[in-house]
């Protein structure tokens, strides 16, 4: 049984090593993602390379996302630990500032206490430690701790509600899309997105560079979600990057933040991610709990491309288990009807209303299968974006960048293969190719979309033939 729902396992200490990485490959990893807030290049460049070698040697592609750390607002380098108690004042300054309190930490944004304003509340340490703000000067603010906790070295700083005014891309980003470049990673994820304008800048840099790289735009605060629909129409995918958002916000509005999203990613018809604590118990523990099991479940009910691992693959005990998993559950919830959120998309060229008349034959016709040709990958992804009930959807290019970029779609499985002169030849080849790997069986109905047999962008043709 193909699963539909794509899986995405972030790279780290716990899944370096080549027997590591083709045991991923082969357990159904289809995206790797590498965390550029902790990745070394040189490290990047070698297992990159390793993916590329066994991925080519298994004859199973996978796709490459490289995740800039973006505009991160972290504290400063401190001797140890700071054990706070509620009521202790603590300081955080600008770092060309001495201490003016005797818990006092430096943080790497100037900006900081032009930002924030007194009364407002500021999250450390993943929105372990609150503080509330005191008393605010040229970069330093005073703040009264109000949960207890452990303050360590580079503490990851959140302001809920709070209009930051960095920039979408930092030093370290540029220097990390360069890499990006140089390894031909397939889709670029854009951290702390706060509109469509900070996609754009990136859009326009990789096209200055010549990078055909997707974005993924990651909705990770409050000001994200203000700008969800215009956000969403300028990236070519959206990460539901719930381990951010969840602090950002209150947390009984996450899971409705979550559907929203889904919603309208379905709507305007773009690839979209659930991330973050999918089975956060196996990071220590083989087996994941049964709220995690029904998390996993409910995000493939609704119908998301992806769902994605974070720290159980880069830093937990149990990577291979959790792929294991998470294909389990996804194959098991996809027999079920789905959300069917795909029924509000709005159709607007003529390609996507022929993809509909294709889908809607696939959904006709029991143990049908789609089988798309595509240059670009344009018709391929209009034909996931409408979530076919039943069918798979083969896409056949003759690009591997288009190939790969695919990986990330749902219910799609990609093969690179040129095209011949004569369609029909072109046809019979792929329709072999799927027969050899006992995809479909005599007898099958299949529905045949494409724009590009003919050579004409502009003729789309739907055929109906039995395997």
């Amino acid at each position: 049984m193909l699963r539909k729902t794509k899986i995405i396992a972030t790279l780290g200490p716990a899944t370096h090593g080549r027997d590591m990485l083709r045991q991923l490959i082969e357990r159904g990893v289809d995206v790797f993602r590498i965390n550029m807030s902790h990745a070394r290049h040189d490290t990047v460049r070698e297992v990159v390379g390793i993916i590329r070698e066994e991925s080519a040697a298994m004859d199973r592609s996978v796709a490459i996302l490289v995740d800039l750390q973006g505009p991160s607002i972290r504290t400063g380098d401190l001797p140890e630990p700071y054990t706070l108690k509620a009521g202790d004042v603590v300081e955080f300054r600008n770092d060309d500032l001495v201490a003016g309190q005797p818990l006092s930490t430096t943080v790497n944004y100037v900006g900081l206490s032009e930002d924030v304003s007194v009364g407002d509340t500021l999250l450390a340490d993943n929105g372990v430690i609150h503080f509330k703000v005191v008393t605010k000067s040229p970069g330093r603010l005073v703040c009264e701790t109000l949960t207890a906790g452990q303050l360590g070295s580079r503490r990851h700083i959140n302001l809920p509600g709070v209009r930051v005014n960095l920039p979408s891309l930092t030093k370290k980003d540029l220097l990390d899309i360069d890499l990006a470049i140089s390894i031909q990673a397939d889709y670029v994820a854009l951290s702390f997105v706060r509109d469509a304008r900070h996609v754009q800048q990136l859009r326009d840099l990789l096209g200055e560079k010549e990078c055909s790289a997707r974005i993924v735009a990651k909705i990770e605060d409050q000001e994200a979600v203000r700008h969800l629909q215009e956000i969403i129409i300028a990236a070519d995918a959206v990460m539901v990057a719930r381990g951010d958002l969840g602090i950002e916000v209150h947390i009984e509005e996450l899971p409705v933040i979550q559907r929203t999203i889904l919603k309208e990613c379905a709507r305007i018809g773009r690839k979209v991610i659930v991330a973050t604590h999918m089975l956060e118990s196996m990071i220590e523990n083989p087996v994941p709990t049964r709220a995690e099991i029904t998390d996993v479940a409910n995000a493939v009910y609704e119908q998301t491309d992806a769902v994605m691992l974070s720290g159980e693959s880069s830093v937990g005990k149990h990577p291979l288990e959790c792929v294991s998993v998470l294909d389990r559950i996804a194959k098991r919830m996809e027999r079920e009807p789905g959300a069917g959120f795909c029924q509000s998309i709005e159709l607007k060229s003529e390609k996507q209303f022929t993809v509909k008349a294709a889908v809607v034959l696939a959904d006709s016709l029991p143990e049908s299968h789609v089988l798309v040709f595509t240059a670009r990958g344009i018709m391929a992804n209009y034909v996931a974006h409408q979530r076919p009930r039943n069918s798979h959807i083969f896409a056949f290019t003759p690009d591997p960048v288009v190939q790969r970029a695919l990986h990330l779609n749902r219910a799609v499985t990609p093969f690179h293969m040129e095209f011949a002169e004569n369609p029909e030849a072109t046809i019979r080849q792929a329709i072999e190719h799927l027969k050899s790997r006992s995809f479909v069986a005599a007898g099958d109905p299949v529905v045949i979309l494409s724009d590009v047999l003919t050579g004409d962008f502009d003729t789309n043709s739907v055929l109906l033939r039995k395997v």
